[in-house]
């Protein structure tokens, strides 16, 4: 199944921040197009009620991950001010070096079984 690495966050979006949420949302999406040719999904959801939030990371492999993971740093501050995360569930095979740091993030992981991607 390939060496991609993917993950989901879900958050709640703390009271009155959604507005900052979204602009710096919008810079994090235009650095990460920009400088990371190893991110091949970037995406995030809100709901409705703009209180919670999942985002989707897919990255070709464990060192592009960390490459984005070096380059959230430069967020790091903003992000967590308007986001509490409440999950992440890491999908694939990533290194240990990546899994150091999304054990701060109190990460799941879920080890390939079986299937494909195109």
């Amino acid at each position: 199944m390939g060496d991609h690495v993917f993950w989901i966050v879900q958050a709640a979006i703390k009271p009155g921040e959604l507005d900052n949420f979204k602009a710096l949302v919008n810079e994090m999406v235009d650095a990460t197009r920009a400088n990371e040719p190893g991110a091949l999904n970037y995406e995030y959801f809100v709901s409705a009620d703009g209180k919670q939030c999942h985002i989707y990371e897919r990255y070709a492999d464990s060192a592009a991950a960390m490459t984005h993971m070096g380059n959230f740093q430069a967020f790091a501050e903003r992000f967590m001010a308007a986001l509490e995360i409440t999950g992440m569930t890491f999908y694939g095979n990533p290194s240990d070096e990546l899994r150091a740091v999304a054990d701060g993030f109190g990460a799941v992981y879920m080890a390939p079984l079986v299937g494909f991607a195109r």
